[in-house]
């Protein structure tokens, strides 16, 4: 371990502070209390649950299949959960959490509605001192810092002009509220075509007056052909949850899936093209599953693309749009995104795609917003526009090493790691 220190006879509050109470870092916890080691996790929220905490769009629901989207320490938790759908909604992933929170006792030792300012390491005693938010400014001291912050929990919102004058509301998906948000009769504009715009646009579009889309970067997506799971599924996942997990470690994605290591190019063209199709109504990212090439080679990759493209053009009616729908990079290199009726819902009279590659958009205005010459008039505006990915969330926190080395400068040319866990300098901060 890079700079790992040893235990001095120093006093701490606790022998390992973790920041988050999502997934990882409820799991850190329950860890903790087996090996014996104290530990107090800060939470910014008032609840458990992370990204699910906070993402509570419509149509917010997991893009890997419920039954391996859980943990997988205890085989009494595994056989005890059942999940409902194959594509678990936001409320039922926000419920998994809040139950193992429940059943293994984590909340008295997780300190809710506090956003940890800093961390900074005392080489002289070999600690870090964590400094919370908590009304008061406290500071505690560690051993070692968890910083379970998530790569997906800095929400992004872009410096558009005007943006504070738009006098309707404005509603974030990676920050939504926590009541709910009714479009009835409204007419609505999203901004992006991400991964939650994706899921959000269909369901905002069932209750909207009018709703428009303002697209930058056309995404591929795969219908998700979501269903409710029959009991005998269940039952038969249950009796071999180990079989399915060793399966899916075995997957680059650690995620199990149909997978066919054959080449696309050493198949015609009408087996390729029927192998795509039935993946295609299978639905799902194990799209990318049918050929062992697909993310290897150019030329294989260009017929999964070309694929995608043509079921574009064949459900939505307006050529135009379907074009614009239409991405130009190749497919997977993005993070490829799972759907209910996204295409189709652009067939809807009521919605509007609006192309903002060549033009951006100019400006937020009081009443809605400024492209191209044409001013668009708003009741309620959605900013789809994803995070600040991987590193946003700790370069929000002031986290300070070695010789009062900041991680934000350290990592200015991008993030180096000792396997994704520690970096030189930052002793025992994982």
């Amino acid at each position: 371990m890079p700079d790992a220190v040893q235990r001095s006879a120093t006093e701490t509050d606790f022998d390992v502070v973790v920041v988050g109470a999502g997934f990882a870092g409820m799991y850190m916890l329950n860890r903790l209390r087996g090996l014996g080691m104290s530990a107090r996790v800060y939470e910014t929220g008032d609840g458990v649950g992370g990204t699910w905490y906070w993402n509570r769009y419509p149509g917010a629901r997991c893009d890997v299949e419920s039954v391996q989207y859980s943990y997988q320490f205890d085989k009494d938790l595994e056989q005890e959960w059942t999940w409902s759908e194959r594509y678990s909604p936001q409320p039922e992933i926000l419920g998994y959490a809040n139950h193992v929170a429940d059943r293994y006792d984590l909340r008295k030792d997780i300190q809710f509605n506090t956003k940890v300012t800093s961390a900074v390491f005392n080489e002289a005693k070999g600690i870090w001192a964590v400094t919370i938010d908590d009304g008061d400014g406290s500071s505690v001291t560690a051993r070692h810092v968890v910083m379970a912050t998530g790569c997906l929990s800095s929400f992004n919102t872009p410096k558009f002009k005007g943006l504070d004058d738009f006098k309707g509301p404005v509603y974030h998906t990676g920050n939504w509220p926590h009541e709910g948000v009714d479009f009835t009769g409204k007419r609505v504009g999203v901004i992006g075509t991400g991964s939650s715009a994706i899921q959000s646009i269909p369901e905002i579009a069932k209750q909207a007056k009018h709703l428009t889309v303002f697209q930058r970067t056309a995404n591929y997506t795969i219908p998700a052909r979501n269903r409710k799971l029959e009991e005998d599924f269940v039952k038969s996942v249950k009796a071999d949850y180990p079989g399915l997990r060793e399966k899916a470690r075995k997957m680059p994605s650690g995620y199990f899936f149909p997978f066919n290591p054959g080449s696309v190019l050493e198949v015609p063209e009408e087996e390729y093209r029927r192998e795509y199709r039935k993946r295609w109504e299978i639905g799902g990212t194990g799209y990318l599953g049918a050929y062992g090439d697909l993310l290897v080679n150019p030329d294989s990759n260009k017929t999964a693309a070309e694929f995608v493209k043509d079921m574009i053009r064949e459900t939505v009616k307006d050529p135009e749009v379907a074009e614009l729908l239409c991405p130009t990079n190749i497919i997977g290199c993005k993070r490829l995104c799972v759907d209910t009726d996204y295409y189709a819902t652009y067939n809807l009279p009521h919605v509007k795609l609006v192309d903002v590659s060549k033009t951006p958009i100019e400006a937020i205005t009081p009443a809605g917003l400024s492209h191209d010459g044409t001013e668009y008039e708003f009741d309620a505006l959605v900013l789809a526009t994803g995070f600040d990915a991987m590193t946003g969330a700790l370069f929000n926190i002031d986290i300070r090493g070695r010789g009062g080395e900041s991680l934000k400068e350290k990592w200015h040319g991008g993030p180096q790691t000792n396997l994704g866990l520690t970096t030189v300098g930052f002793p025992n901060m994982f």
